[in-house]
């Protein structure tokens, strides 16, 4: 029997989600890694769940058809969408909000006492979320065991950390500053998920160094960029330039699905192409496709510089927009091919 082509095409969709959840996955594992380091990951699932959902609400997907889309039944999907937006201990309050509050009360608590405390929640997402507010810089850890104590950081403590360990937040926040054209820090926390203090320390370095433009609306404080240029070789860089490459590439795929758009011209404004070519030493064409990626940067560089440099003399129109272009390359050793 021939399938409806409604069918065929949620057959489509379906290997394609398959496809980029398991590359993500690869991805995932490959950051948490990175360095020898081992990234918590105790709520990654749950934070994916949570954002999948938020992004479905937000383009009007009701709640009885996201539970649907899960497999769940009504009532289980609105159970575990609670369970995972708020503490079970603390009505009203994410685990994490919870969690700091409850340190910053009691000054410098025990980790027992933490555990006790918030007993109605699971046991291991509290230590994760104890492990993340440490590895933040929000909470400092001493001892070991059973004196496992934990204190929050002040203000002048959290300021030092912006300092010493603020070039990485301090990219990644500049980077969502400048994909989100004007930005309010909710809506950086939102991008990159870090911290308001973090976020408020990073954009103030930012501003005083003429990076970033503070602007108010409403009364409130937004934030904007013109330009976000993290150069080669800058060691604290790197986590932002990935997160650039691979916001850019979301995107752009993004921008192309919500126009409705699931296949390629060769006038696309919007869009990616992928070549691949097999060549080796002694190849005529060998030069040109492994410095491919430099000749592009090169290019890409030199307009950046002029569209730059015309601005300066130029104030964009109301009417101006913005084009961010991605451009990556990957050489695999013959033994990687297989």
């Amino acid at each position: 029997m021939a399938r409806d082509s409604n069918e065929n095409r949620t057959v489509d969709v379906n290997s394609l989600i398959d496809a980029i959840v398991r590359q993500t996955t690869v991805l995932l594992a490959q950051l948490a890694t990175a360095a020898g380091g081992r990234a918590p990951l105790v709520n990654t699932a749950n934070q994916v769940f949570v954002n999948l959902v938020r992004e479905l609400r937000e383009q009007g997907v009701g709640n009885k058809v996201i539970a649907d889309m899960f497999g769940l039944a009504l009532r289980t999907y609105h159970d575990k969408v609670q369970r995972l937006s708020e503490s079970t201990t603390v009505r009203g309050r994410s685990l994490w909000e919870a969690t700091l509050e409850y340190v910053q009360e009691k000054g410098a608590v025990l980790q027992a006492d933490v555990l006790d405390r918030f007993r109605n929640d699971d046991e291991a997402t509290v230590r994760g979320v104890l492990t993340d507010l440490v590895e933040s810089g929000i909470l400092f850890r001493s001892g070991r065991g059973a004196r496992t104590t934990y204190r929050a950081a002040k203000l002048d403590e959290l300021a030092l950390i912006a300092r010493d360990d603020g070039e990485r937040a301090m990219h990644l926040v500049w980077v969502a500053v400048s994909r989100l054209g004007v930005a309010s820090i909710d809506a950086v926390a939102q991008t990159v998920a870090l911290e308001p203090p973090v976020i408020e320390a990073a954009l103030a370095r930012l501003v005083a160094d003429g990076r970033v433009a503070r602007v108010e609306r409403g009364g409130a404080p937004e934030y904007r960029t013109d330009l976000c240029v993290i150069p080669y070789g800058t060691p604290a860089g790197w986590e932002a330039a990935v997160f650039d490459h691979y916001q850019a590439v979301v995107t752009a795929i993004c921008t192309k699905l919500r126009a409705g758009e699931t296949s390629a011209a060769a006038t696309d404004r919007v869009g990616g192409s992928t070549y691949g070519y097999r060549v080796w030493e002694g190849h005529p064409h060998y030069d040109a496709a492994v410095g491919f990626l430099a000749r592009v940067r090169a290019e890409a560089v030199l307009l950046r510089e002029q569209v730059t440099a015309y601005n300066a003399a130029h104030a964009p129109p109301p009417g101006a927009i913005r084009v961010i272009s991605y451009v990556g390359q990957t050489i695999l050793e013959a033994e990687e091919q297989k």
